[in-house]
């Protein structure tokens, strides 16, 4: 099972809250930009309105703590699918298809 939250104080939402939370956001921004947008074409000068921003963002966002926690587990998890061994492995199947290859047509 996934240790995933275990270790967070405080209990996350439910995914479905969180999902409905952020399309919310997102739906504001776009609302507030189509506003905008209409002020500029009506005449109004850009300098003098308010561009909107997000007010909200889900806990990781704003913890740096957590996002420098995540960025470090990635880091050392994350290995190159090239390695050595994965090199070799390819060199004695090629070396074993072309001594395959040579019984074969001599």
């Amino acid at each position: 099972m996934s240790q995933r939250h275990r270790t967070a104080e405080v209990p996350l939402p439910p995914k479905q809250e969180r999902r409905a939370h952020a399309h919310g956001e997102r739906h504001r921004i776009h609302v507030e930009l189509d506003q905008v947008a209409h002020l500029v074409s009506a005449g109004a000068d850009p300098e003098d309105l308010h561009e909107p921003v997000s007010a909200w963002k889900p806990m990781h966002h704003h913890d740096a703590e957590v996002a420098r926690t995540k960025q470090a587990k990635r880091k050392r998890n994350t290995r190159h699918w090239k390695t050595k061994m994965w090199k070799r492995r390819t060199q004695l199947r090629r070396e074993r298809a072309r001594a395959l290859r040579s019984l074969q047509a001599g």
